[in-house]
């Protein structure tokens, strides 16, 4: 199925469905920097994202790096402090191999603040007028990455927005596209079920092991995947938020499995396992809801489907961020800041079957253009924090061996 004839065509091939360029700070020092940079293009598709950590990470590198040459990104200016202990050469040249403009500043060389915000103000300017003229190309559905994280579950959300997002994801892998769920530390409970689906026994396995890893990450952390919101909003257990958190990824055989900065290799279903390897060493696995979502646009997606029940007015810099939100009551309230009111399956204003429809068909209107609630908003939310991750095995992706 042809998606849409006017994708951006990147140098490296890859196509997105946005022409984003985005201002990095590499240290928290560097953050006001950047942030200044970005006002005045903040609606002419400049975003800001970043690092504020200063101790060397090489899941922040390889985060960075996936972000800074994801298909909806066209062009990337890096701000530095100077001191700080990011690998910023490196990244500029992963960056630059990629085919797209790329620029560093460094503050202390610069000149500070002011000379800095001048510069990029001035190099952002110039790059936007090259950006304009990207070429366009059909972009098939089969092309297609689309991620889905929920965030303020409640007792409404494994009924109504999750198992739509899950008919949505039928319907994407039927056409060869690829979906990503993940959200590990919430499918607890899950592991038999989930690996019955996986293609092949040794996948399986892989997929159990990831759950329990997260389990058990959680119980020396002292610390689940169930917040005091989701008791509020009615879900009794870690194991009930599981379900509902596990419907998001519906029926279809789950492909592979991969960690944060993994791109997928061809179409169908995967994990994306964010618990950190070893043993805790940075503390809570993720903050909070838009770490998730920059773990799944580092995996290459061009958006994602967000079920939220208690409400969430969050969205995303770099992929567009479509909420499905699961509860009647929250959509009356903040219906501007949602997309699908799928919680009128509760009221008998339309089916499951209706709602999964619905929101397939909005993520082929956002790939084709259409802007999201968030988007409209101006939500460009991102966080980044410390990780580490294993390398992923060739059983990771038994289809591609």
């Amino acid at each position: 199925m042809i998606l849409t004839e006017q994708a951006w065509l990147r140098p490296d091939g890859c196509k997105g469905i946005r022409n984003q360029l985005l201002v990095v700070y590499l240290v928290e020092c560097a953050h006001h920097v950047a942030r200044e940079i970005v006002f005045p293009f903040r609606h002419r598709g400049v975003q800001l994202a970043g690092f504020g950590g200063c101790y060397p990470n090489e899941y922040s590198f390889k985060m960075l790096r996936a972000l800074c040459t994801h298909a909806n990104v066209g062009a990337v200016l890096l701000v530095s402090l100077g001191c700080e202990s990011f690998d910023r050469k490196h990244l500029r040249e992963a960056i630059a191999a990629s085919g797209r403009p790329v620029h560093t500043l460094v503050i202390q060389q610069t000149g500070g603040t002011r000379r800095t915000i001048a510069e990029g103000t001035a190099w952002v300017e110039t790059t936007l007028a090259a950006l304009a003229e990207v070429p366009r190309k059909t972009m098939r559905l089969d092309e297609l990455i689309v991620g889905t994280v929920c965030g303020g579950s409640d007792a409404t959300s494994g009924i109504t927005a999750n198992p739509g997002i899950g008919r949505a994801f039928d319907r994407l892998v039927a056409e060869r596209a690829t979906c990503i769920f993940e959200e590990t530390g919430e499918l607890i409970g899950c592991e038999q079920i989930m690996l019955k689906r996986a293609v092949n026994a040794e996948l399986g396995e892989i997929l159990r092991a990831s759950v329990e890893k997260a389990a058990k990450y959680y119980t020396i952390m002292g610390h689940g995947s169930f917040a005091p919101g989701n008791a509020e909003g009615g879900l009794s257990t870690l194991e009930e938020k599981s379900m509902g958190a596990y419907c998001k990824s519906g029926d279809a055989p789950i492909s592979g499995l991969i960690k944060p900065g993994d791109v997928p290799r061809g179409g169908g279903l995967y994990l994306l396992d964010v618990v950190p390897d070893g043993p805790p060493r940075f503390g809570f696995p993720n903050i909070n809801d838009n770490a998730e979502i920059a773990e799944l646009i580092a995996c290459g997606s061009h958006l994602i489907l967000f079920s939220t029940g208690r409400g969430s007015v969050v969205g995303s810099a770099i992929s567009p961020v479509l909420k499905v939100c699961a509860n009647p009551e929250t959509y009356r309230n903040l219906s501007e800041d949602m997309d699908v009111d799928a919680g009128r399956i509760l009221e008998g204003r339309g089916t499951l079957a209706e709602v999964g429809q619905e929101i397939f068909e909005h993520c082929l209107r956002v790939a084709r253009g259409g802007a999201t609630a968030s988007e409209q908003l101006g939500h460009q939310e991102f966080v980044l924090t410390y990780k580490s991750f294993e390398p992923i095995g060739p059983a990771c992706h038994p289809t591609y061996q």
